[in-house]
Parts: structure tokens; C-alpha cells; sequence
């Protein structure tokens, strides 16, 4: 765009990561509602604090709150809303965080472009796995219940396709396990991918 400049950061990644002692990473947490995303994401993010690590959390519900408050969710606005929180992703890791986003991101496209926008960033995709019976099952706020009563056109799983990722850096099956084994599961993953120590 004319008149707009990209600065560069006048503080290294290497500085970063030696004052960190961890690198930064992007964790971008997909699947259905009440997959358990937040709840992982908000219990790996406890975890990784405990530690000493420079982490957040990024969640939909949340995100929407604010920064994202004027979107709705036709299918132009929810491609934003990820677009958006792409960006914002980006941002933090480039503070030397890791980054874990909790979005249901349902398309393929969607979850390409975060990958585009934020690599060569640590960039992981976080399949958060469960049946979508499973889902329905725990359904805390009642989304499904009012997609299949007509209350909530194009809800994904119901009325719009939730695309399972076929090549996610990471898949949890989490339709009976604790949240702390999935929690093991992820500080395992970012200690293989030598993120953390």
C-alpha cells in the first residue's frame, strides 16, 4: 500500500530465543465445536506458564469480543475473523511467544492462509479430534441444539462441512481422554520439535 512502511524489529529472534530459553511457535488448534480446544489450549497454556514460558492464548469466543467484534459469521466474515487472527498470531510470535490459537477454522483454505501469513514462523496445526456424536454430547453452550432446531443457519457439523485436515502436524483424539493427557501430549510435540527443552 502507498505511504506505509514495514519496519523491521531492531531485536533478533536469536535475542529472543536466548532470553526466552524457547523458541516461538504458532499452535493453531482446529476442529468442532466442543471439541475441546479451549480447554486444551487454556490448560497447555497453565503448563507452559508454570514452566516459564512466553505464552497465550488466542480463543474464538474471546477474539470476537473484541478485535474481531463487527464480524459476523457469513462465510466472508469468518475467513476474516482467521485472516485477522493470523496476523495477530504472527505478531506475538514475532515477540518471541508461543501462540495457541482455539478456532474451529472448518476449511482447508483457512487454515492454509494462517500457515501462509505466518510461516517461517513455528507454524503447527493442532487437530483436536472428536466425533461429532461426541460433540453434540457435550455441547456446553447449546450450538448444536439450536443448529438442528433452526435457530443457527450453516453451524459447522450441522448445516456447513467441517474439512478434517489430512496433513495436521499434530492430531488428539479427544473424544474420552483427560485433558491431561492431552496436555502431556502437546508439551511432548513442542519438546520433539525442539520448541522447548
Amino acid at each position: 500500500m502507498p505511504n506505509l512502511t514495514q519496519h523491521s524489529t531492531s531485536i533478533s529472534f536469536a535475542e529472543r530465543e536466548n532470553r526466552n530459553k524457547h523458541k516461538s511457535a504458532v499452535l493453531w488448534f482446529t476442529g468442532l465445536s466442543a471439541s475441546g480446544k479451549s480447554t486444551l489450549a487454556m490448560a497447555t497454556q497453565r503448563e507452559l506458564f508454570n514452566r516459564g514460558i512466553q505464552v497465550t492464548v488466542l480463543d474464538g469466543d474471546n477474539v470476537r469480543h473484541g478485535l474481531n467484534a463487527g464480524l459476523g459469521f457469513s462465510n466472508e466474515d469468518r475467513d476474516e475473523n482467521l485472516r485477522r487472527i493470523a496476523e495477530v498470531s504472527r505478531l506475538f510470535a514475532e515477540t518471541g511467544m508461543i501462540v495457541l490459537t482455539s478456532f474451529i477454522s472448518p476449511f482447508e483454505r483457512n487454515r492454509e492462509l494462517a500457515q501462509t501469513i505466518i510461516e517461517p514462523l513455528n507454524f503447527f496445526q493442532v487437530y483436536i479430534k472428536v466425533s461429532l456424536n461426541i460433540a453434540e454430547e457435550r455441547d456446553p453452550k447449546g450450538l448444536y441444539k439450536m443448529a438442528h432446531s433452526g435457530e443457527i443457519n450453516d453451524f459447522t457439523g450441522v448445516g456447513s462441512p467441517f474439512e478434517e485436515p489430512e496433513d495436521a502436524d499434530l492430531v488428539i483424539e479427544n473424544d474420552a481422554q483427560s485433558v491431561e493427557a492431552g496436555v502431556d501430549q502437546i508439551i511432548s510435540f513442542l519438546q520433539e520439535k525442539g520448541i522447548i527443552s
